[in-house]
């Protein structure tokens, strides 16, 4: 331990502070849900919690369904929670239509508009801007956060109140007519969203399109549907305040394609913190087929929306086709967004949707307090044994409390090395079961100084009586540990969570003690049975004939054979 340079067990969560986050796993095919599936999901959830930088993190399965996840003190408990459930599905899917959700029309006002457009949201420079829309995108797109895919060919995010198109220079232009008696009869605050929805949606989609409110929390979910279907979604984020839905067509490259995601720095048109992603041969075959497609068309179905979980991240607008096999999705990213999306991208979608059911934060006091306490139960129950000992065996008494601190000092020493070997975390269950062994050890102690009194009992002198006690003792000892090894090593193969803490470290103090009683208890007694304070029988020694009520010793301790008998006769 000392030479290893780790001389401090590790302790688990509920000892040294720390978060315990439990996910449970759901889909609609119950079969989906298997060991399979869950062990793929363990070690994509941990190849995530290790990307982020805690160290000392603990994924591991909890029954049938649940994963748990454990990181300890001074981790990002934050971002890991918001992480290691994300399902990380990607696509990249045509952009059909858009429409802003819950925007409300401002009372009119005594004199008419200025500039006369239709277009809420658009004011006069960019209703002049409208036959330049990829070359001067407006304000709102680069103030965006959804991020923007970006490559040689690749613009900014079109939104309707972004970049002004033809079909909305149009109608600004016609609409410089409009009386004011006209706006003055229009409602107050009618919901704008259908009147700015820009592109076609498919028939199919226009029921689920038009009563779909993306300013509405609860239906910002994900409503994706199979690869080869369209769908509908909204913004991951509001955009100048303003949540999208679109309509959007079959997947057109899947996340699976994606061979590596890196977060970075746009250093060349200061958008902050990018994410790049490279794709494989056939991502980037598929990637350069649909971007030169989307190129010659009108807006919005020239924009390819970039789908995470079910919600768009970004929607840019395709101004060629993109060779190479690359693309970035940049915008208004935080450094730890970029990395966490990048992260969560590097190491691919998780075969299960997971749900959080549970975060339990534990502050490193309160985690004191509970290894104090453990300590103190302990300290209470070597106590109890060592006054027992003492009380009931005298002299032999200072055998058992030297092997009490033999072993554990051997546990110690033990769980210091597998924490640094094996990640094995002390918990408050493992402390239980290091407080349960000290009874295991001191019965071991008690099954050999009995037969030892018995053999005294029975007229034998100490030296012989520790010998011929020892056969005796030591198959009562080897069938009561094995009986315990085996409920430990049983206890911890069914069992999940803490509760295997309790059953690894009753299972090894139980190996401990057959090391201790074999290499030491019986040595240190058969070394002390030569002293006088013992062969004697002092009273203190715990061994004394006269206490013991042992019978008058035999004159001769030499006992006749058969054999011998036979010959004698002879």
């Amino acid at each position: 331990m000392f030479g290893t340079g780790n001389t401090k067990p590790r302790l688990g969560i509920d000892l040294a502070g720390g978060t315990s986050i439990t996910l449970s796993a759901k889909s609609t095919d119950p079969k989906a849900i298997n060991k399979s599936s869950m062990g793929i999901a363990t070690g994509i959830i941990e190849q995530r919690v290790n990307g982020m930088g805690v160290s000392e993190a603990e994924v591991q399965t909890q029954g049938d369904r649940n994963i748990i996840v454990n990181i300890p003190k001074g981790g990002d408990k934050q971002n890991a929670a918001d992480q290691v459930g994300t399902t990380a599905k990607l696509y990249f899917r045509p952009v059909l239509a858009l429409a802003p959700t819950g925007v409300q029309a401002q009372a009119p006002s005594a004199a008419p508009s200025a500039s006369g457009s239709a277009t809420p949201g658009a004011s006069p420079s960019a209703s002049a801007s409208a036959g330049s829309t990829a070359a001067a995108p407006s304000a709102s797109a680069s103030a965006t956060k959804q991020g923007r895919a970006v490559g040689e060919a690749l613009a900014a995010d079109a939104t309707p109140s972004a970049a002004a198109t033809g079909s909305a220079s149009a109608a600004a232009s016609g609409s410089a007519a409009a009386t004011p008696s006209a706006a003055a009869t229009a409602p107050t605050t009618p919901d704008l969203g259908a009147a700015m929805t820009q592109g076609t949606v498919p028939p199919e989609l226009a029921a689920e399109f038009a009563g779909l409110d993306c300013s509405k929390p609860e239906q910002r979910k994900n409503l994706q549907k199979a690869d080869e279907q369209s769908t509908v979604a909204c913004t991951q984020k509001a955009e100048d305040g303003v949540y999208y839905k679109l309509a959007l067509g079959p997947v057109a490259v899947k996340g699976a394609d994606v061979s590596k995601a890196q977060a970075s720095i746009d250093t060349q048109q200061g958008q902050g913190w990018q994410v790049q992603l490279q794709f494989n041969g056939t991502g980037t075959d598929a990637f350069t087929a649909v971007t030169g497609k989307l190129a010659g068309q009108p807006a919005p179905a020239n924009q390819f929306a970039i789908v995470l979980d079910g919600q768009v991240v970004s929607h840019p607008y395709v101004r060629g086709a993109i060779p190479g096999g690359s693309a970035v999705i940049s915008g208004s990213f935080s450094q730890s967004e970029a990395q966490g999306l990048a992260n969560v991208l590097s190491f691919g979608a998780l075969p299960l949707e997971f749900t959080t059911d549970d975060v339990t934060t534990v502050s490193p006091q309160l985690g004191g307090d509970q290894l104090q306490a453990g300590l103190i139960a302990g300290a209470i129950g070597m106590l109890l044994v060592v006054l027992y000992s003492l009380v009931y065996y005298r002299g032999l008494g200072l055998v058992s409390i030297a092997g009490l601190i033999v072993s554990a000092i051997l546990t110690y020493s033990i769980m210091s090395l597998l924490g640094a070997g094996i990640g094995f975390a002390l918990n408050l269950p493992a402390v239980c079961g290091a407080i349960v062994a000290i009874g295991i050890t001191a019965d071991s102690f008690i099954v050999y100084f009995e037969r030892i009194r018995d053999e005294v009992r029975e007229g034998a002198l100490l030296r012989p009586a520790v010998q011929r006690a020892w056969p005796r003792a030591r198959r009562t000892i080897l069938v009561s540990d094995f009986v315990s090894f085996l409920c430990a090593a049983v206890l911890y193969l069914v069992s999940v969570g803490k509760v295997q803490g309790f059953a690894f470290t009753l299972g090894l103090t139980t190996a401990l003690d057959v090391v201790v009683i074999f290499l030491f208890t019986k040595p240190l007694i058969t070394l002390l049975a030569r002293r006088k304070f013992f062969s004697d029988g002092h009273p203190w020694s715990g061994v004394d004939p006269k206490r013991l009520g042992a019978r008058p010793p035999l004159r001769s301790s030499r006992r006749r054979t058969p054999s011998s008998t036979a010959v004698k006769g002879a």
